[in-house]
């Protein structure tokens, strides 16, 4: 009697542990990393500070209108533009280049000048180059200061979260180009 008990007490351990095994393994769409094999990260906080211009006029503009209603009320609502700006160490354009912000940005209010900005600010120089942050938020353009969240980031920003500052320090009314200072914020590991 013994022996039996044995036996199906093996068999017992045995299924359960071959059906546990097979079923994690076939067919799972998520599962959690072990501890034994995650890696240690420390977080960090970093603070980029350059400029922006988005340039619409000229020869070679860095912002085209995409879309947008033939019609649109006297705020744009609607326009959408498709960017490649140049993100540069000093105000002037011809400053040292470290990055291309290249995203969209739209008209999304009917009452005021606001923005819905979708734009990744890849960065080109020193630490940070080949590594990216993504923004998307709503940037009321008139605002002295604006703020937007960064939702995520490649590279050095992986996993990237904070927020971004922007301040517009020139911009020509008749053309729509302008140069805005960026403080921006991340976290990230």
């Amino acid at each position: 009697m013994a022996t039996i008990f044995s036996i199906c007490l093996l068999f017992t351990l045995y299924y359960i542990t071959f059906s546990t095994f097979y079923s994690t393994v076939s067919g799972i769409f998520c599962e959690e990393i072990n501890e034994g094999i995650a890696i240690k990260r420390v977080e960090k906080r970093s603070h980029l500070h350059f400029y922006f211009h988005d340039v619409i006029s000229g020869k070679k503009p860095s912002a085209v209108k995409i879309a947008g209603p033939p019609n649109s009320s006297a705020y744009g609502f609607g326009a959408t533009m498709m960017m490649d700006d140049a993100l540069t160490e000093g105000p002037e354009i011809s400053s040292k280049l470290v990055g291309r912000a290249q995203g969209m940005y739209a008209l999304a209010a009917q009452e005021d000048v606001s923005l819905l900005m979708v734009m990744n600010l890849a960065f080109t120089e020193g630490t940070y180059n080949g590594s990216s942050i993504s923004v998307v938020g709503r940037n009321p353009v008139f605002d002295d200061v604006r703020e937007m969240p960064i939702v995520g980031g490649s590279g050095v920003f992986r996993f990237g979260r904070g927020y971004a500052l922007a301040h517009t320090i020139w911009f020509d009314y008749n053309t729509g180009d302008a140069t805005v200072e960026y403080n921006v914020y991340v976290s990230h590991y």
